[in-house]
């Protein structure tokens, strides 16, 4: 007789139970970087809307900046450190390319031995864990997942570069998932278009620095490329997150976009109609890009400047190098 397989089942539903939140130590501002781009603190405010960023001492990795984030925000979730079953950190800036960030921080916290893996989507990265999480408790896989987006890309730039060297932050920010009795994550819209690749991303690689055939790899991007395919494009793919989600933007509480530009936020607010009760995440004015940090970043901010937001909706979207991306509603914690 052929035995069946076991195959689990979980909660029919989830949702984020807190945040946590970790900066660079350093608030640098405009004037500290404008020499080697030959620029102004007003050319970087009209275009990106950044006043300072946060950055991190150079003592102080991405991994550092992850377990900070973590712990807040399983701290404020009630939920123990033994009971976390998973850690997904999506990052770009792992000082090693191994081992993971995960393991490391899942040690740190005490999740020991919950299972960890880095996920590698930029600026999407953080919608991307959060879809993995939900997906992993309702299939009966894991009961609590840690999720955090965390960045020290102030060691992936350069100073001189025009393009993107004044726009990048540190930071880490985190999410605790559970399940619900009722909806508390909606369907994620996701995807990528790799043929624009070349849009964002490293300039070089790391063989090619081994090699001695060029520099230290650093960020770079093609500016208009960009935020084109911001404003147009994934502002479709906010309507379909809000769509599949049975929602309409006059529902939502807050609209949390990756902090990516000023610029693109607001444009991106217009072209959703959102009405004047929506408050809008604008935390790259003081914390920069932050690149899969920034969600979780905002979201964290808004709500400790907002505490009424609490049980609203928000419509979270990521979006980045690769021209990778993602969106979902959640509820907030």
């Amino acid at each position: 007789m052929t035995r069946s397989l076991i195959q689990p089942t979980g909660a029919a539903h989830t949702r984020i139970y807190s945040f946590g939140a970790a900066r660079g130590e350093v608030a640098v501002p405009n004037e500290d970087l404008i020499g080697p781009i030959n620029s102004s603190d007003e050319w970087i405010r009209q275009r990106t809307g950044i006043v300072t960023r946060a950055r991190a001492v150079k003592e102080t990795d991405a991994i550092d900046l992850a377990t900070d984030a973590a712990r807040e925000a399983i701290e404020r979730s009630g939920v123990a450190p033994a009971d976390i079953d998973a850690v997904i950190v999506a990052t770009i800036s792992n000082p090693k390319q191994s081992p993971s960030v995960s393991a490391i921080v899942a040690d740190r916290v005490g999740a020991n031995p919950a299972a960890a893996y880095d996920v590698n989507a930029a600026c999407a990265g953080f919608a991307y864990g959060v879809a993995q999480a939900d997906a992993l408790i309702r299939a009966g896989i894991a009961k609590h997942v840690v999720v955090i987006g965390a960045e020290k890309l102030s060691d992936i730039v350069d100073p001189a570069d025009r393009s993107i060297s004044f726009l990048l932050g540190d930071g880490a920010g985190a999410v605790v998932v559970g399940p619900s009795d009722t909806p508390g994550i909606g369907p994620t819209v996701w995807g990528s278009d790799g043929s624009k690749a070349d849009a964002v991303g490293m300039d070089y690689t790391l063989t090619d620095f081994r090699d001695g055939v060029a520099p230290w790899p650093t960020l770079r991007q093609e500016g208009p490329t960009v935020f084109r395919w911001a404003v147009w494009e994934m502002v479709k793919v906010a309507r379909q997150a809000l769509e599949a989600a049975g929602v309409e933007a006059s529902d939502l509480a807050a609209f949390v976009p990756h902090q990516a530009n000023m610029r693109i936020i607001d444009e991106f607010a217009k072209q959703l109609k959102l009405p004047d009760t929506v408050i809008v995440g604008r935390d790259i004015e003081t914390t920069g890009n932050t690149s899969a940090a920034s969600i979780p970043l905002a979201t964290h901010r808004l709500l400790e400047e907002h505490p009424e937001l609490s049980g609203g909706l928000a419509l979270q979207i990521g979006f980045g190098a690769g021209l990778v991306f993602g969106a979902q509603v959640v509820v907030l914690p």
